[in-house]
């Protein structure tokens, strides 16, 4: 695809929804999967190997169709080892660390609509950065956005907080934000190739969260169905992560992750249909959902004057 195209906004949409899909059928398969592997919700070396073996498949899958298209290998340079890193730290060990603890003590519906708070943290951290200007129109939409968490979670599904379940989404948001934010920063200003990163990055990250988890005393029950869920939570990771990564090179951060409400809604409703959790669809979590969409609408509709500064 040429690059020119990749900033239409109508191929941003349509590659950004299949993105939202992908991910909001993982709130299922991660709730599948530790149902299969027989992964108890306190069992958190067991959740660290579940989630590093799904990421280094993913980021095998990833290079191996990378260098495929590329038509040789992905290999990174040495001044990009340490980016990777970085990237790595936040976008796979942090983020799926609070993820994977998080969703198992919380359920498939409340996190997909706490993780629409990765939009606001990537907005505001890149403000801090200088990459976003930050509005009085931003700060709007996320106080709009952010009623919706709070309802989902005090008069919405239920009343239950905890630290180890929505606490832990809720930090695994803001790793999201600040991932976003240096592959942006990285594949624009250092012309990195995104897919490499995205390989490579998961690559390292599941190594090290298989590793931890591992020698802590994780173990899974692998069936099967465990492998073909394993694997299909790999390719979500793989080619979902990969396309917005490409999406984020040659877009603003704003235009991209405006599509991002698309995330909560196919999770809320994979969730309700796969997982027959009742407050899918209920008038709280649906109006939580909308106030959600609406303030990261708001946020990103502001595009004419807005600064953006390299870091």
């Amino acid at each position: 695809m040429k690059t020119e195209k990749l900033t239409h906004t109508s191929t941003v949409a349509l590659l950004a929804l299949v993105c939202c899909i992908l991910w909001g059928s993982a709130f299922s398969g991660v709730k599948l999967g530790y149902a299969e592997m027989q992964t108890d919700s306190g069992d958190w070396a067991s959740q660290m190997v579940f989630a590093g073996i799904r990421f280094l498949i993913a980021g095998i899958m990833a290079l191996i169709a990378g260098s495929i298209a590329e038509k040789q290998l992905l290999l990174p340079k040495p001044e990009s080892i340490p980016r990777i890193g970085v990237v790595s730290l936040f976008q796979t060990i942090l983020q799926y660390f609070f993820y994977y603890i998080g969703l198992a003590h919380t359920t498939g519906t409340k996190a997909a609509i706490l993780v629409a708070a990765n939009v606001f943290a990537a907005i505001f951290i890149s403000h801090a950065f200088g990459q976003e200007k930050l509005t009085a129109r931003k700060m709007i939409g996320c106080v709009i956005g952010f009623s919706g968490i709070v309802l989902v979670n005090f008069t919405g599904l239920d009343l239950k907080f905890s630290l180890l379940g929505e606490g832990f989404i809720f930090l695994c948001t803001i790793a999201s934000g600040f991932s976003s934010v240096f592959m942006k920063h990285y594949t624009g200003k250092y012309h990195e190739n995104p897919v490499l990163f995205s390989g490579w990055q998961f690559a390292f990250g599941g190594a090290v969260m298989w590793i931890f988890g591992a020698v802590s005393g994780g173990r899974l029950h692998l069936t099967v169905r465990a492998w073909m869920i394993l694997l299909y939570l790999a390719f979500v990771s793989a080619a979902a992560y990969s396309l917005w990564a490409v999406l984020l090179k040659y877009n603003p951060v704003s235009k991209v992750t405006v599509f991002g409400f698309l995330n909560p809604l196919c999770g809320v409703i994979i969730s309700g249909i796969v997982l027959h959790e009742q407050g899918a669809f209920t008038w709280q979590g649906m109006t939580a959902l909308l106030l959600v969409c609406m303030g990261i609408l708001i946020v990103n509709s502001e595009k004419k004057g807005v600064q953006t500064h390299e870091i």
